[in-house]
């Protein structure tokens, strides 16, 4: 009997020899090399009379992929933070061709806080709902651009705050809000988000928590402009929010006061990983590129092994190869639990310093290495 009770105690205690130790969840974890693939040239969306920029990605139950962009009358120049729209555009495969179908958050009156501009959308379905996040904001609406001399209303630029709309359908109607769902943190100059707060990205946490990720401006340095510019994290239980920020910024570089943007998180494979525009400083010039992120929180982020994604160069599916000026605002498009499309903000520039921008649509190759 003895026996018997020593050997119950040790299967409690220890477990069963033939249960196997469970593995680490870092153990689990693959390295992703994110490798961009060649490009249909029909994978570039454009607007006449308009500039487009960036681009976010979802299926519909109509089986449509549905795309919502910012986008503003080309004449009056880069005027982005003052009058740009978000639109909708929908095709039969996520590389496109796309078509025009409405303006899905448009100009609705300076008198509310996101009335005047809407722009940089993150659409996210969540339990058969569509949630769109963007940045918003109001001012006078003065244009302040020249041709070949872009300048920002700085009313509008620090105006900026965080919003979602709700819908049942990518097809709307888009129910927006009152208040914004990520504000400044009002009463701390200090705060590193005490001027504005922008381009949200945010993802579904296992545990069904909303991790959002958004750019930050503070207050330490001189206005207008403020500073620096910083990437902030920040939690809620809901996709409509309140969120609970974190203190510490991240993507940072020592030294550098406005060392990336654009960053665009998911989780997979047991981490949460982001392509963020990489903005490093060689004296008076800011080297543009993609890298690789990752964090086993989301709270805490650090390089992945294989950092660099993109240079801004584009190879055609004819082989020949196109280095952007931007390439920028990555969205990643996932079908079926997989990465599958890099949706990116271009430009070029033409002989008359005028600047067209679109997006492109790019497959997605990942690797992964234990």
């Amino acid at each position: 009997m003895k026996n018997k009770v020593s050997i119950v105690l040790f299967i409690v205690l220890f477990g069963s020899c033939a249960q196997k130790p469970k593995q680490k969840a870092s153990e689990k974890v693959e390295n992703y090399k994110i490798v961009l693939g060649k490009v249909s040239k029909s994978s570039v969306f454009e607007e006449a009379g308009k500039s487009v920029w960036g681009g976010t990605l979802t299926k519909g139950e109509d089986g449509l992929y549905h795309m919502f962009y910012s986008r503003w009358p080309k004449e009056i120049g880069w005027e982005w933070v003052n009058y740009s729209e978000i639109a909708h555009a929908t095709a039969t495969s996520p590389f496109g061709p796309f078509s025009f179908q409405d303006v899905a958050l448009g100009d609705r009156g300076k008198e509310y806080w996101d009335g005047a501009t809407t722009h940089n959308p993150t659409i996210l379905k969540i339990k058969g709902k569509y949630y769109l996040y963007y940045m918003g904001n109001t001012g006078n609406k003065e244009i302040v651009s020249t041709p070949g001399n872009p300048k920002l209303n700085w009313e509008h630029r620090n105006n900026q705050r965080i919003g979602v709309a709700v819908a049942d359908s990518p097809n709307g109607p888009w129910k927006r809000f009152d208040t914004p769902v990520l504000d400044i943190t009002h009463g701390d100059d200090k705060a590193y988000d005490a001027l504005m707060t922008s381009n949200p990205s945010v993802c579904e946490m296992p545990d069904g928590k909303i991790l959002m990720v958004y750019k930050a401006v503070g207050k330490a340095f001189k206005l207008p402009a403020g500073g620096p510019v910083v990437h902030m994290v920040a939690i809620a239980d809901s996709p409509t929010g309140p969120f609970k920020k974190y203190p510490d910024p991240i993507f940072v570089f020592e030294g550098e006061t406005f060392p990336a943007e654009d960053p665009y998180i998911w989780y997979q494979d047991g981490k949460y990983r982001a392509i963020v525009k990489r903005m490093k400083h060689e004296g008076n010039k800011r080297l543009f590129s993609l890298v690789h992120y990752e964090s086993e929180d989301g709270i805490k982020w650090d390089k992945a092994k294989y950092f660099e994604v993109s240079d801004r160069t584009v190879t055609w599916e004819d082989g020949t190869r196109t280095k952007f000026n931007h390439l920028e605002r990555p969205q990643v498009f996932m079908e079926n639990g997989a990465p599958v499309a890099l949706l990116c903000a271009a430009d070029t520039i033409d002989v008359n310093n005028v600047r067209h921008s679109f997006n492109i649509q790019i497959p997605l190759q990942i690797t992964k290495e234990k």
